[in-house]
């Protein structure tokens, strides 16, 4: 009888075809954000070995403001900050928890928080913490963003807008207007907070991101994630010093939790230099994005994205489903993403280009999902 109510939500979750579980790795990899394939990398685990040689130690032991602060954290900000073109950066565990740091702490009661329609579900944790009021504006629709902050300067606001937006958006794989965005933002002294997570080490010179050409302007704060494209863990927030002063003081999942490892920031910090030197891994993704986007539109019938990120919407949970798991069966890992994550009725299939995979497989993978979605009359 105690667990009732949590076997009906279960239950109901599973009979909309809403239900998750967690499933192995299996098949090639058209699913993982690991786009330029350093996760499993020799260079990464060389570079993991040789910052345990010289002592970086696995745990941290501690927050950042107590014992867990260790020297390789702040070289890693350091270097961060002269690598991304920043002020000062500062680390956190998880890009989750650095979204959800920065709109819960940052933002004050007069000040209030203009959001995009499909930014990341930490960024709404945040919000929710924040003493600020929110309020959402059309995905990548500049236009109608600066039409709503000048009605809410007219109503009377005072404080300062905050605009939150993703510098390329997980789920549709389209890019934000972010020229556009910081002019509104600069005509409004608003601050533009811009998550890079998907940008980061692909897109900009030597990897920097679609922020390269912001960084180091006060109203602006860049969120570079190191699990995806870095293929290590954690996230880097790039910001003016007085803002990261202010987190170290008053973000609460900050000062209350562990510090990130030792270890991973030292790992990051010699990432940043790998991938700075890696034209020719972008250059190669660049490729095998091409040869998707060749596939889905000639031999799919689809309208692909520019960017590593392909979605292919089908509408209904189920059918997505059935997609994803005849793909596996066939050896290839694509997922399927279903509301909550995505709108309703847009349900799809997520490719994820990397370079985990060659041409010759993007190509069989291509026609064996042409074949399924000619019989699935999509």
């Amino acid at each position: 009888m105690m667990l009732d109510f949590w076997r009906n939500d279960l239950a109901a979750l599973n009979q909309r075809n809403r239900m998750r579980s967690l499933a192995s790795n299996e098949g090639l990899d058209f699913a993982s954000n690991d786009y330029l394939a350093l996760a499993q990398s020799p260079e990464l685990r060389q570079i993991a070995f040789q910052a345990l040689e010289r002592g970086a130690p696995i745990g941290a032991a501690g927050s950042r403001l107590l014992r867990g602060n260790h020297p390789e954290h702040e070289m890693l900000e350091t270097e961060a900050a002269i690598f991304f073109g920043s002020e000062t950066a500062l680390f956190f565990g998880a890009g989750f928890a650095a979204n959800e740091a920065l709109l819960a702490t940052l933002p004050q009661p007069v000040d209030v928080i203009f959001f995009d329609d499909l930014i990341h579900a930490s960024f709404h944790n945040g919000m929710r913490l924040s003493r600020a009021p929110y309020s959402s504006f059309p995905h990548n629709d500049a236009t109608a963003l600066d039409k709503i902050i000048c009605d809410w300067r007219y109503r009377g606001g005072i404080g300062k807008p905050w605009i939150i937006v993703e510098s390329l958006y997980s789920m549709d794989g389209d890019f934000s207007p972010l020229e556009d965005l910081l002019h509104i933002a600069d005509r409004h002294e608003a601050f533009l907070i811009i998550d890079d997570a998907h940008a980061t080490g692909v897109y900009g010179s030597a990897g920097r991101g679609l922020t390269a050409p912001f960084e180091g302007r006060e109203n602006v704060i860049s969120v570079h994630t190191c699990g995806k494209a870095l293929g290590v863990s954690g996230a880097l927030v790039c910001l003016a010093r007085p803002l990261r002063e202010f987190l170290i003081n008053r973000a609460r999942n900050f000062i209350f939790a562990t510090a990130p490892s030792p270890l991973l920031a030292a790992c990051v910090r010699d990432v940043l230099k790998l991938v700075s030197m890696h034209d020719e891994r972008r250059a190669l993704l660049s490729r095998n994005i091409e040869k998707v986007r060749l596939g889905l539109s000639g031999f799919c019938n689809l309208t692909p994205t520019s960017s590593q990120i392909q979605p292919v919407i089908v509408g209904s949970d189920h059918r997505a489903l059935a997609l994803s798991r005849r793909l596996r069966e066939q050896g290839y890992d694509v997922r399927a993403i279903r509301p909550p994550t995505v709108a309703e009725g847009s349900a799809r299939l997520r490719i994820s280009v990397t370079l985990n995979v060659n041409e010759e497989q993007i190509s069989q993978m291509i026609k064996c999902l042409s074949d399924m979605l000619g019989k699935e009359k999509l």
